[in-house]
Formats: C-alpha cells, structure tokens, sequence
C-alpha cells in the first residue's frame, strides 16, 4: 500500500452537483454587486471556503469585503434551494471506490470548502454516514484558512491518526485543491475531471496524477 489517507474534495470530486455551488455564488455576488461576476474571478475562487471566496470576490470587484455576510446569506439561500430541487449524488463510481480504498485499508477522510452544516445536508442526501461510507469530514470553518492552505489535509490526517505527509494522497478538481496538496506536501496530489476545471487548466498546476474520475483512485493502491 502506498497511502494510508485519501483526503478527499467533495463538489466536482466525489459529489456530483450540476455546478450548482458556483452558480449561487456567482448569482449571490452579480445580484449584490449588480453586474456580472467574471468567469476568470470566480474560477479563481473555486475549491476555497465560500466564505473566504464570497469575500475574495467581493474586494476584487468593489474594493470592500464588507457586505460579506450579507451575501454569504444569500449565497446558502439559494445553494439550499438549488440542491433541494435537484439533490446532489455521489460521482459514478465513487462509493464502490471509495469503498474499496477502505477495504484495503486507506482511511477516506472528505475535506471541503463548504461549511458543515451544508457538507453534512450534501452527505444525508446522498445517504452517505460518518464515520460509515467514510472515516471522516472537515469543513472550511474549522481551520484558520481554506485552500489553498494546506489546514483542511493537515486537519485530515489528525483524524485519521496518519502522521506522516508521504502517506496521504489529496484529490480534487480545482487549481485550489491541488494547490493545498502542494503546500501540505502530500505524496500524492491528484486531479480530477469531473468538476470545475478542464483538464489543460489542471495540467498547469503541480500535480502527480490526473485521473478521469476520483472513482479511479484504486488504480493507485
């Protein structure tokens, strides 16, 4: 066995969402702002807490995070009621990977921009336990800072009792996500095709892998 952890992103990773969690925000901050958000700001701001993204966008394009809460607000209105009408499911593939990562004895922590109370709403809709589908989950409000900080890996592997960053592999589907892989130093930092990013966008940034889908992830055992 090469890892023993397997942090892994949620949207666009092992959550299948239609976009919806960038669509509310880009909707919350053109609704704010009154313009639209453009596609290079957001995509800059995608795999980071949306918290810290919402006030990211907001200083890009008005010069002031003040109103962040305001439109944090927002954005989980429509966010809920985006994934209330068309709830999220896991990717193809992805629970019988993730359950075969586990046989072999990986633990699969879930790290995520989201804050926990929507991590946790994403999980029961999927019908997805913790610990049960997988061994744990670390949300953006409890680290001092979102990806591309590394806190979100670190934060997994002290939940899943690994001490050593040559035996984690990060995954995920934006810049951001491979980013945080980086600078957590992490043995294996993989990108995924299933979410935010083209692959030629991923290929730019340091990566070890690039898989098709997170459902590919046992190849690398």
């Amino acid at each position: 066995m090469t890892f023993e952890l397997a942090a892994l992103d949620m949207a666009g990773t092992t959550v299948e969402e239609g976009g919806a969690v960038y669509a509310a925000l880009d909707q919350a901050v053109a609704a704010h702002i009154g313009r639209p958000v453009p596609a290079d700001v957001l995509h800059r701001w995608t795999g980071t807490s949306k918290r810290e993204a919402t006030a990211g966008l907001l200083t890009e394009l008005t010069g002031t995070a003040a109103d962040t809460d305001t439109v944090y607000t927002d954005f989980t209105r429509r966010l809920t009621k985006a994934y209330a009408d068309v709830p999220p499911r896991p990717i193809p593939g992805v629970t019988e990977a993730i359950g075969e990562l586990r046989a072999a004895g990986v633990k699969v922590v879930l790290q995520t921009g989201y804050s926990r109370d929507i991590a946790e709403s994403i999980l029961d809709a999927m019908h997805w336990t913790v610990p049960g589908t997988v061994d744990g989950l670390v949300t953006s409000d409890e680290v001092p800072a979102s990806r591309p900080a590394p806190y979100l890996i670190f934060r997994a592997m002290e939940l899943a009792g690994v001490t050593s960053v040559h035996r984690v592999l990060a995954a995920g589907d934006t810049p951001n996500d491979l980013a945080a892989a980086h600078n957590a130093g992490a043995a294996y930092a993989v990108a995924v095709t299933t979410g935010a990013s083209t692959p030629t966008d991923l290929g730019r940034h340091p990566h070890t892998h690039l898989l098709k889908s997170a459902a590919d992830l046992p190849t690398l055992l």
